[in-house]
């Protein structure tokens, strides 16, 4: 593993390597990031551009314009409470483990173990879920523009290859530029939905009315018989709309794991982190508005299965339908390009502690403190996850629903223990410059009951033929989030009993503890 050379009295250690050095680590990863470079990250993986555009159908056909309208807002306010809980333990700690290593140093090793592989999975998911809806979008933005290309499902998974070996070549070649590229995709964000945003206010001849748009419901969903008063509908239906914002709005544990290579990272990482939730709520919530007002041709949306890109082929001219695919496509990639930055400074970290397969390769830095390793192992764990998406066949996309699932329980599960085990430590737990202070009792509680009551809903069929015993039952069909995320907890609980839980001790210091100095002598 490569190091960094000691600190010597020219060389002066600064605040933030002291600080990582009392938790335990040498400063390997460069630290050269901004405190806007870490909000960046987030904004970026959040990317109002990518999943606004991508999950849109999940609450079209699950509630209609109610489950945008009125959810969104709803849940995005659960969303920044559990990142307020958040900002307050990367204060505190901000290692690049962060999320697994806030969970072992509150509760026990064991705490710290499932934390990382569900944190783990979820990063990879949500990878693979961006870089999957990246790869629709360009599928489509080259069928719009060249005449001879299908836009086949099998050239979107062909697509999705590419991309995601793109973005593991930027991670490993364009250290020097990584944090740049964050910056920029921040504006590209702004801008590009602003873009967006007037073109379906300014272009299109007709838009919905107010009461469409904040009251109408629809049940696409085929549970309940499409009726949209019944309990079904409010009580399964409507909450499976609901995954629209909550896996829009997620991946903001980033600013967690590049804190290590973040300037002022105790302040700068918790600002970073809530502040890319508040901001991606109200851009996104505008952006959905816009979609609801042009989406004039219901049928034709209805007959793409939600798909967004039927509100901006059937309301605005060729020329602008380009322009807003292009605009998405190109958020989106950048999107993906951070989520990469941050699953493999996660699998860097959590192989560090020895809790990875194979931990002296994926813990390793080059010269340059990049974790090439962790790159290509956890971009080649997103291509496998998504092979089921080779055997869809039209309809709804259940292959990446039930990607975005696994990222969203993984992640948000992974957020529950170390949030809990806060609260159980009470005032026993020291925090950082950033704090919650009193209200951390409320606020957490509430994280812990949204995130378990999230975590149901989203392993539950997202189509009746993904019930086993439903006349027209399909594998192809089944959401698979339940046997992705059980056979993670499965295979990680018998590795504890087996085996980890004899030499997994959680975080393992990489610098010696300094020694306590002497008492002053007496005076005689």
């Amino acid at each position: 593993m490569a190091t960094t050379p000691a600190p010597t009295a020219e060389q002066p250690m600064d605040d933030d390597a002291r600080r990582l050095a009392e938790l335990g680590y040498k400063q390997e990863l460069r630290r050269k990031w901004s405190g806007f470079s870490n909000f960046a990250i987030s904004f970026s993986i959040i990317s109002i551009l990518a999943g606004c555009f991508t999950t849109f159908g999940q609450a079209w056909n699950n509630g209609g314009p109610v489950a945008i309208s009125w959810g969104w807002p709803l849940i995005s306010l659960f969303i920044l409470i559990i990142g307020f809980c958040l900002a307050e333990l990367v204060s505190a700690y901000p290692t690049a483990g962060g999320i697994y290593w806030w969970a072992a140093t509150m509760g026990r090793p064991v705490h710290g173990w499932f934390t990382g592989w569900l944190n783990l999975i979820g990063l990879v998911a949500v990878t693979a879920s961006v870089d999957y809806g990246c790869a629709t979008f360009l599928n489509l933005t080259l069928s719009a523009l060249f005449d001879g290309w299908a836009g086949t499902g099998h050239q979107t998974f062909g697509l999705f290859v590419v991309i995601l070996a793109l973005h593991g070549l930027i991670n490993i070649y364009g250290h020097r530029i990584i944090d740049v590229l964050q910056n920029v995709s921040v504006w590209w964000h702004v801008a590009g939905a602003a873009a967006v945003v007037l073109i379906l206010v300014l272009v299109p001849d007709n838009h919905q009315s107010f009461q469409f748009v904040f009251t109408e419901r629809f049940n696409n969903s085929g549970f309940g018989d499409g009726e949209t008063g019944g309990l079904a509908f409010w009580f399964y239906v409507l909450p499976l709309g609901f995954l629209l914002t909550q896996y829009t709005i997620t991946g903001f544990d980033a600013c967690a794991h590049v804190s290590e290579e973040t300037r002022g990272a105790s302040k700068a990482a918790a600002q970073g982190l809530w502040r890319s939730i508040f901001y991606s709520a109200v851009g996104g919530w505008i952006l959905l508005l816009a979609f609801l007002f042009a989406a004039t041709d219901v049928d034709a949306i209805n007959e793409a299965g939600g798909f967004s890109g039927a509100i901006f082929e059937s309301a605005l001219t060729p020329f602008f339908f380009k322009a807003v695919i292009i605009i998405s496509t190109i958020g989106q990639f950048f999107c993906g390009m951070s989520c990469v930055t941050s699953m493999s400074r996660m699998a860097y970290a959590f192989s560090r502690d020895r809790a990875v397969p194979g931990w002296k390769l994926w813990s390793k830095v080059n010269r340059n403190g990049t974790p090439v390793n962790a790159i290509i192992g956890a971009t080649l764990a997103g291509l496998v996850l998504t092979l089921p998406a080779l055997y869809q066949r039209g309809g709804i996309p259940v292959a990446f629903y039930a990607v975005v699932s696994v990222a969203v329980i993984g992640l948000y599960l992974s957020f529950i223990i170390p949030i809990f085990l806060r609260l159980r430590m009470g005032d026993r737990f020291t925090p950082g410059p950033w704090t919650l202070g009193r209200r951390y009792k409320l606020l957490g509680w509430i994280a812990v009951v949204e995130i378990a009551v999230i975590s149901v809903y989203f392993v539950l069929p997202i189509v009746p033929a993904g019930v086993p015993g439903n006349p027209d039952f399909s594998w192809t069909a089944v959401n698979y989030a339940p046997i992705a995320i059980g056979g993670v907890l499965l295979g990680v609980a018998i590795w504890w009993y087996a085996s980890a839980r004899k030499w997994f001790t959680g975080p393992r210091r990489t610098v010696e503890q300094a020694e306590p100095e002497p008492e002053p002598a007496e005076p005689s």
